[in-house]
């Protein structure tokens, strides 16, 4: 016997968003396990970002989606209204509403980080009766930038304070009939139940993005030549990939305080060696601002560095991790914070070095896999506290060969492959309706 999940994710490929990828690499295989998935998502042309087109080949070509429109955001910039969750919030509850009516779904799942329209699943459960699964792969209702020392957020503090006036408005509501929540972190479930005491633990589930197998063995058909640098050109080329925020100037400190100490005493080994930082912004081409770039000239390194921060095409990046010679995971000072690059990152096959706070999982999982290194601190440290073990760190990325391949503990790797990753939501969908009939049946 097999269900029907509606999957609300308004990104949707050919956008590349990170927010979208749980997703879009589960779909090959929801329906082993007992699931039919439909998606709904909003018209690329209505979203703003990045768009890579080999993204939709990876989109089996018979799973149904439907795209809705959002208000334009050259009509609604002027009012200093850019969130896509505001622009299509009317149309997607329209064609939800049309599709709960006309066709037949167990569960409706929300997968985004476009936080307004989760508050949707409430409506549809009142109103058609459909259990909904929603997954936190970001804190919604957030003090983070409240506390004392923190840096500015993103979008400035004006959209932060109305983006979280909203939180507190519609986070009750999502989470009052939630059937159950996905975390990326174990730290947001702990905070849920202290804010929402009817919830209960075993409604929680902490799951990570599965690795996208898939894509990496797709990529070399694909004759990508990705822009950033010239993998044959003698250099040593480490690369980053991602978004940097305020909250990692700790770790990229950290990292160009060892290299500054270690280039000062050997010169000749930095003199190949580029840093490549890469999509570091998620702001669009007028509003990219590079933030690695002025740390690096403030520590001295400036001249081993480059900072591409407009995001580039899914491929591309994955291009850019297998090119280069080593992979940098720069962490964030929060203590919760999961990066889901990670696995990419170690599917490259490419020494890593990750600057992470201990208490991440991003350590734990490269501990087991034995697929990188890790220097880690604690709260309360400085960056200039990690030199020693970044320097050693460094030694170590240095004295590798051109073309080492880490000796990864690939079975250790399998709980965390988008197929495993895929079983395990289906499981949480499957309990879903249990609880449901439970509940109705008391």
């Amino acid at each position: 016997m097999s269900y029907r999940v509606l999957i609300i994710s308004p990104h949707f490929p050919p956008i590349n968003a990170v927010d979208h990828q749980r997703v879009r690499m589960s779909l090959p295989y929801f329906e082993e396990f007992g699931w039919e998935p439909h998606v709904l998502a909003v018209q690329p042309k209505c979203v703003e970002g990045v768009q890579d087109p080999l993204l939709l080949k990876t989109v089996p070509p018979h799973i149904p989606v439907t795209f809705t429109e959002a208000l334009s955001i050259q009509q609604t910039r002027h009012l200093g209204i850019s969130n896509l969750g505001l622009r299509c919030f009317p149309y997607l509850l329209r064609a939800g509403d049309t599709l709960l009516r006309q066709k037949k779904f167990d569960l409706v799942y929300f997968s985004t980080t476009v936080f307004m329209v989760i508050a949707l699943g409430l409506r549809w459960y009142k109103r058609f009766g459909i259990p909904y699964v929603l997954d936190f792969q970001d804190p919604w209702l957030s003090d983070y930038y409240k506390q004392p020392g923190a840096a500015a957020p993103p979008g400035g503090r004006l959209k932060y304070k109305f983006s979280q006036l909203q939180a507190q408005l519609l986070e009750p509501m999502a989470l009052s009939e939630v059937g159950h929540a996905i975390s990326v972190s174990p730290a947001y479930p702990q905070t849920l139940q202290q804010r929402y005491p009817h919830l209960r633990p075993e409604q929680f589930t902490v799951l990570p993005f599965g690795a996208p197998e898939s894509d990496f063995e797709q990529l070399p058909f694909f004759n990508i030549q990705q822009k950033i640098f010239d993998p044959n050109d003698g250099k040593r080329h480490w690369v980053y990939v991602g978004a940097v925020g305020k909250i990692m100037d700790f770790s990229l400190r950290a990292l160009f305080l060892g290299i500054q100490s270690e280039r000062h005493r050997y010169p000749e080994q930095w003199q190949a060696v580029r840093l490549h930082f890469v999509g570091t912004s998620y702001a669009p081409k007028d509003r990219a601002v590079k933030t690695v770039e002025p740390i690096a000239q403030e520590l001295g390194v400036a001249d081993l560095v480059t900072e591409h921060p407009l995001r580039i095409p899914y491929f591309e990046a994955l291009q850019v991790l297998v090119d280069s010679d080593a992979i940098l995971l720069i962490g964030s000072n929060d203590a919760g914070y999961t990066a889901s690059k990670l696995y990419p990152c170690i599917l490259a096959r490419k020494p890593i070095l990750a600057i992470f706070h201990r208490q991440s999982s991003v350590v734990d999982i490269l501990h087991r896999t034995q697929a990188g290194q890790s220097v880690t601190f604690a709260s309360g440290n400085e960056p200039r506290d990690l030199r020693a073990e970044v320097i050693m760190q460094l030694r170590e990325l240095l004295s590798l060969p051109k073309g080492y391949q880490p000796e990864t503990n690939w079975e250790a790797f399998q709980p965390y492959t988008a197929r495993e990753m895929t079983r395990k939501q289906c499981a949480i969908f499957d309990r879903s309706l249990t609880n449901v009939s439970q509940r109705k049946s008391s």
